[in-house]
C-alpha cells in the first residue's frame, strides 16, 4: 500500500476513510492498494487521481512500515508528493489541511503512528 504525504503552507492534506472500508472513519494520508504489476509510484499517481481528482509528482519515499491488525497485515510506503492541481474529494470523503502539531488530535490508523510522530516533531 502507498500513501501521499502532501504538505502545503505548513499543513498536511489528510482524508477520512469512508464508511464500509477497513478502519472506517479514521483519518489517513491519501493513497491505497497497488494493483498487480504496479510500482509504488504508479499506484500512488493512480490513487491520488481517483481520490483527489488531481495529479501528483512523487518525490521520494519518506517512511515505510508494516503493521498487523487482527484482520490483516499491511505494508505501508509513505511518499513525499507535490500536487499538480487543486485537490477535490472525488469520492465524497472528508478532506482537511492539518498543521503538524494537530495531527495527533485526529484518529489515524495505528500503522501511521510513527509517521505522525515524525511529522509532528519536525523542526
Amino acid at each position: 500500500m502507498t500513501a501521499a504525504v502532501i504538505e502545503r503552507d505548513g499543513k498536511f492534506l489528510v482524508t477520512r476513510r469512508l464508511r464500509g472500508t477497513h478502519l472506517e472513519g479514521s483519518w489517513e494520508f491519501p493513497g491505497g492498494k497497488c494493483d498487480s504489476g504496479e510500482t509504488y509510484v504508479e499506484c500512488l499517481e493512480r490513487e491520488i487521481l481517483e481520490e483527489l481528482d488531481t495529479r501528483v509528482r512523487v518525490v521520494r519515499e519518506v517512511f515505510s512500515t508494516t503493521h498487523a491488525y487482527p484482520e490483516r497485515a499491511v505494508e505501508l510506503h509513505f511518499f513525499d508528493c507535490q500536487l499538480l492541481g487543486e485537490p477535490r474529494a472525488a469520492l465524497g470523503q472528508e478532506m482537511r489541511w492539518v498543521r503538524p502539531a494537530d495531527l495527533d488530535v485526529l484518529e489515524f490508523p495505528p500503522a501511521d503512528a510513527e509517521l505522525i510522530r515524525m511529522l509532528a516533531n519536525r523542526p
